[in-house]
């Protein structure tokens, strides 16, 4: 992930400063993001990926799919893409970008795994008390997982935070052992 990050970064930043030039940041996360789901379709992934099919024809299949749902801008960093043979890293371009927009916007993408279905509450309070402690708005998605036993995995960035009995079961045993 860490090599892909690396060639594709140029390329988030790239569209990230060009999304700020323009003021049309949520346009390009979208583009960004169609183009990465259209682009990871088995089907079309088989296509792209062929060696026979030349760049030009894959560059014309992708702007025919995408013909309706993309602007030019987005149009033009596909073709670039496609021409430098960095269509395979379009889904990390899209993440790297999300990332970069979210720094810039204040806010940060919270993944929280609970044992059981946050009440909503639970969830106001738990995201006030996120907000509070991190120092940024949050976008909390929420997700279940009963292995946790009971409690929390919040993960914010690089910073996770464990308060899960499973968590908690593993920091006894290693304390044991």
């Amino acid at each position: 992930m860490s090599e892909l990050a690396t060639s594709a970064r140029p390329y988030a930043v790239a569209a990230f400063k060009r999304a700020k030039e323009t003021g049309a940041m949520q346009n390009w996360s979208q583009n960004l993001a169609f183009m990465a789901a259209v682009t990871s379709n088995d089907s079309i992934s088989s296509v792209v990926d062929n060696p026979k099919i030349g760049k030009q024809s894959v560059t014309d299949l992708l702007l025919d799919i995408c013909q309706d749902q993309i602007d030019k801008e987005a149009a033009n960093f596909l073709k670039l893409l496609v021409q430098n043979g960095r269509l395979p890293l379009l889904s990390t371009i899209a993440a790297l970008f999300e990332e970069y927009k979210a720094e810039y916007e204040g806010y940060l993408d919270v993944q929280v795994t609970s044992a059981y279905e946050l009440s909503e509450e639970s969830f106001k309070a738990l995201a006030e008390n996120l907000e509070k402690s991190l120092g940024k708005k949050i976008n909390m998605n929420v997700a279940v997982d009963k292995s946790l036993i009971g409690g929390v995995l919040v993960r914010a960035g690089d910073q996770v935070i464990d308060g899960s009995i499973r968590g908690r079961l593993q920091q006894m045993q290693k304390t044991l052992q």
